[in-house]
């Protein structure tokens, strides 16, 4: 990543100083990842004065990342350049496995077809990425934003230092400071577990590991074990409960993904603890794991590569909040309320470092947005709703999922208000492969009421990831089954089932079913 510094804008006669010869703005924004460069671009649009400090890249005594570079943590070692890793992995799973298509459908597959060019993609990938940091750092300028690297913090709640790579620093103040500092990856208190790289080291890789073991139950670590295996690394994914994904995701979801990596996935280990890693003798790591309802520690031996995927933390204990008067949880999240208010007046936070509870790339954008639009456009109801949020999990297959889950739904309104149409089934995908050579699809709504509103809607399976946004923006305007179905179906696609479920265009009416108009006709009577 080149150098961001440009000069403070009291070395350019932009602006006026204040405390000790600082730099002033109205608003200085700390991290320049999706929600801090959302924030920072919004803000100076409506003309205020933008300064953003952003950490850079750097590397610790052991060659660990620290910072995520221009972008965050989305672009340089998340969303964008796993997004690349996952289809690289789906080309190959159409041509090489258990799941393959391509010969099915007429193409002749030569043998080294499955051979993948790790170092030459990973060239590709990095040099896309690399133009993105350029983007970012473009639009930054275009938007007349001052940009400082070096790593902030706190002297009081109006005023930050930032120490410069060169050693030196600069004092910015502000009117407003907002906090989009973002988290890194957590690493667990093991013996050895300096010999293991996170999610952040699975893009140093300059060499495809032969076998690996992936560490977690969470998304990042479906990811990442779905994305090796795929690949054509031996891979095996540890985790402590009986299943993945065991937090926020519908039991129709998880069983979906259960059965899928059970039959085309990687090596699955239940009730899996993570006890210890070493470096054997030939150079490989042995792993070492307690088994649920066993304190004894089982080694597996053999792998290139130890890949913990356990979860992440705020980046926010160089930030010296308490200076500030800034209240964090215990784990260092940074207390807000809905409108990204910290406890502290004119600091506010976005993004992964807050109690928000979404660590997703589009809603730090949209509260960066939304945040800027209250502070400087005039408009103070502005905010983001942190409720009936899309996500994606690029698994394989991929899940797409918004709203309430079944269970959340019956303990929020009660089990009789819930109804459900659910549906699994194997796509034309794979229509020429073998029955036990076939993903199923899995879709489910999750309705409330006698007028049946989808309070939640979930699927996994070929192009769920792509499927998902257009349903979101129904069931965000809040949609009734009768609203989906008054959409006349699109066939042959994996979609129509949402709009083609059982008891299409009829309700049961004292146990009878009757037909039910749809909304547009409704209306008119």
């Amino acid at each position: 990543l080149k150098p961001l510094w440009l000069p403070p804008a009291k070395a350019r006669g932009a602006m006026s100083s204040s405390r000790l010869g600082a730099a002033a703005y109205d608003a200085v924004v700390i991290g320049g990842g999706s929600g801090g460069s959302a924030f920072a671009k919004r803000a100076a649009g409506y003309g205020a004065k933008v300064a953003l400090i952003e950490r850079g890249v750097s590397r610790d005594e052991a060659g660990v990342r620290r910072g995520a570079g221009a972008g965050g943590t989305c672009v340089n070692v998340g969303c964008v350049p796993k997004k690349i890793m996952f289809m690289a992995g789906a080309h190959r799973e159409a041509m090489i496995g258990s799941v393959a298509t391509a010969r099915g459908f007429g193409f002749s597959v030569p043998s080294a077809a499955g051979v993948f060019d790790w170092a030459g993609v990973k060239a590709r990938r990095d040099a896309y990425v690399a133009r993105l940091n350029e983007n970012y750092l473009a639009g930054w300028k275009k938007e007349g934003i001052d940009v400082i690297q070096g790593l902030a913090s706190f002297i009081d709640s109006k005023t930050v230092s930032v120490a410069m790579p060169d050693g030196t620093e600069q004092t910015l103040s502000g009117k407003q400071v907002m906090l989009a500092c973002g988290g890194e990856p957590a690493m667990p208190p093991i013996p050895g577990a300096e010999l293991a790289i996170s999610s952040d080291g699975f893009f140093d890789l300059e060499k495809q590991p032969k076998k690996v073991a992936v560490v977690g139950a969470g998304y990042i670590a479906v990811e990442m074990a779905g994305i090796l295996h795929a690949l054509g690394s031996e891979t095996h994914l540890f985790f402590r409960g009986e299943t993945v994904l065991r937090r926020g995701f519908d039991p129709f979801i998880v069983e979906s993904l259960m059965e899928a990596m059970e039959h085309h996935g990687p090596v699955l280990h239940k009730g899996s603890t993570p006890a210890s890693i070493a470096r054997a003798a030939d150079g490989t790591l042995t792993y070492s794991a307690t088994q649920a309802g066993s304190s004894e520690a089982v080694s597996f031996e053999g792998f290139d590569c130890v890949l913990m995927a356990i979860g992440r933390r705020p980046v926010t204990d160089l930030l010296h909040l308490d200076r500030a008067g800034v209240k964090t949880t215990k784990g260092g999240l940074i207390e807000v309320d809905e409108f990204e208010n910290t406890s502290t007046p004119g600091v506010c936070a976005i993004g992964d470092a807050t109690t928000t509870g979404w660590e997703l790339t589009p809603v730090a954008i949209a509260a960066g947005r939304r945040l800027a639009d209250r502070l400087f456009g005039g408009e103070p109801r502005a905010r983001i709703a942190y409720e009936q949020i899309a996500t994606v999990v690029f698994s394989h297959p991929p899940i797409g999922t918004i709203g309430l889950t079944e269970p959340q739904a019956r303990k929020e309104f009660g089990d009789d208000a819930i109804t459900v149409k659910s549906a699994r089934f194997p796509s034309m995908l794979y229509a020429f492969n073998d029955p036990e050579s076939k993903v199923k699809t899995g879709l489910k709504l999750v309705l409330r009421g006698p007028e049946e509103t989808v309070v939640g809607l979930h699927c996994i399976g070929p192009y769920s990831d792509e499927m998902l946004q257009g349903f979101a923006v129904a069931v965000r305007m809040g949609a009734t089954r009768s609203d989906f179905e008054a959409s006349v179906a699109i066939h042959p696609t994996i979609a129509e089932e949402f709009v083609t479920f059982g008891g299409w265009g009829q309700k049961k009416v004292d146990g009878v079913l009757r037909p039910e108009l749809p909304p547009y006709l409704r209306a008119k009577l």
